[in-house]
């Protein structure tokens, strides 16, 4: 007889907004969502799931994430054929502690008690296969109740990264769990030289193991206030189409705390497992540049790229051709609105010009010109104070809000397929090359009847074009008026 596998559960952690990867990752598209390790097509998050396919008894995922990236994170998952077991929304950010005890709380609400893998959906692992390996060999420790963690086998004394010490020196050519003996924060260069030199230490990865019952134990032991609080926002949350709304009032007041500092730094049921397995937390352009695949030239190259006599670089495209010619070290990221050029060595210091930015109320620092949204996308042309154009994309199948605007009027210029158009309760057909006006306080809604996307130029002009000159009056995604004056903080120019 067989022995029976207790089911695996990841658990992916979406949150975060990754400004040291300006211009491509922003407030409005982190760079968990964009296709930056390997040479696919294939985002951060989506590799996060694949990488694990192979393992044995793996369930469906939970994922954790914010309301704002709700749909980009559904539809990821639907591009690569994974239906999750559940969307959780956070209301707000409260660190990595709140995190795992509301996916604990949500497996084991059932009854059943799984191993939850707790992950990161920002993070590069080129070695699948070995790091598969290391998760069923923390599996028997994990059954056993211990809280395992994935320490990654230091390449170098780096000092920006938080260290694991064992309590016996690693094996790092094997994949056996260790006792931890302590967590350190980032250390100086000298500490981090002495801790690479005794052979103990591993990076902390912020990847975990464990059983749910275990890991809610100790929580209840060492941080009861996170449980309590994530128990009430659980219980009280709203189903919103796929997705689970966590009561905003009962998590806001959950401690904001990492799982680390709340349990793992207390515990005596921690255990590591080195790993190494090609793994990056992509903190930086230049640490993309340091796991990609390079050229013979030592160059990474992406999108519409001529590289001549360039060396050790990364230059990137997402829209228009760039062109290197016998430059060195640098890092070239184009988007459709800004360009990064840096010295590799300095590429991390990227946080400070998101902060300047910000400070200035640019809106290059939040959102890029291409808004996603549940029915598709848009994109920002031309404005001006009283008008701007948008190339607005609609998924077949989908729905824009039955909505009015106070202030601005819109044309409608079909490009490409047909589109059903509402307005004030009167429906017309509108096919390419034909268009119809919107005027102000109409109720109006657009609708995509076919196989292929509908593609439309939108012309608006009126006193104000805010995003948040919305009043919804039916919508298929659940939006309210209130989501889209928050949305207009980020996509406001």
């Amino acid at each position: 007889m067989c022995a029976v596998t207790t089911p695996l559960i990841p658990v992916i952690l979406c949150g975060g907004t990754g400004t040291r990867l300006w211009p491509l990752s922003r407030a409005s598209y982190p760079k968990q969502y964009w296709a930056l390790g390997g040479n696919g097509d294939e985002t951060l998050l989506q590799q996060t799931q694949q990488r694990l396919e192979g393992i044995d008894a793996l369930g469906d995922p939970l994922l954790i994430c914010n309301d704002d990236h709700r749909f980009i994170v559904a539809e990821q998952m639907r591009q690569i054929g994974i239906q999750p077991g559940a969307i959780l929304l956070e209301p707000m950010g409260r660190n990595t502690a709140p995190a795992v005890a509301v996916a604990a709380l949500q497996a084991t609400a059932d009854g059943e008690d799984p191993l939850l893998l707790v992950l990161s959906a920002d993070h590069v692992i080129r070695d699948a296969a070995h790091f598969r390996s290391a998760i069923e060999a923390g599996r028997s420790a994990a059954e056993a109740g211990r809280l395992v963690t994935f320490g990654i086998v230091p390449t170098a004394p780096e000092t920006g990264y938080g260290y694991i010490e064992a309590a016996e020196s690693l094996q790092t050519d094997t994949l056996t769990p260790l006792p931890i003996a302590r967590f350190v924060e980032k250390p100086d260069q000298a500490t981090a030289e002495q801790f690479l030199a005794s052979g103990r230490f591993t990076w902390n990865s912020g990847m975990f193991l464990f059983k749910a019952s275990a890991m809610l134990s100790e929580l209840e032991r060492l941080a009861p206030e996170v449980v309590s609080c994530c128990r009430a926002a659980l219980e009280q949350d709203v189903e919103d189409l796929d997705f689970l709304r966590l009561e905003r009032e009962a998590f806001a007041k959950c401690p904001n705390v990492a799982i680390d500092v709340a349990v793992m730094e207390q515990t005596q049921l921690g255990s590591v497992i080195p790993l190494a397995a090609g793994w990056s937390d992509v903190g930086s352009w230049s640490a993309l540049w340091d796991t990609a695949d390079r050229d013979q030239d030592g160059n990474v190259l992406r999108g519409r790229v001529i590289s001549e006599g360039s060396r050790n670089c990364y230059l990137r495209s997402e829209h228009r051709l760039v062109v290197g010619l016998g430059v060195e070290n640098l890092v070239v990221v184009e988007t459709d609105d800004a360009v990064l050029i840096a010295d590799r060595s300095q590429a991390q210091n990227v946080k400070t010009v998101v902060k300047q930015l910000e400070a200035d109320g640019s809106p290059e620092g939040k959102a890029h010109r291409k808004i996603y949204r549940p029915w598709g996308h848009y994109t920002g042309v031309m404005a001006d104070s009283r008008w701007q154009v948008k190339r607005i994309s609609v998924k077949p199948g989908a729905s824009l809000s039955l909505q009015m605007h106070h202030h601005r009027a819109e044309h409608w210029i079909v490009v490409k397929g047909t589109a059903v158009v509402e307005r004030d309760g009167e429906k017309q057909l509108v096919g390419e090359n034909q268009s119809t006006y919107i005027p102000m306080g109409c109720k109006h809604r657009l609708t995509n009847p076919g196989r292929i996307p509908v593609e439309l130029i939108e012309v608006q002009s009126g006193a104000y074009l805010g995003e948040d000159d919305i009043v919804r009056f039916d919508d298929v995604y659940g939006r309210s008026d209130v989501e889209a004056a928050a949305q207009a903080a980020i996509t406001r120019q």
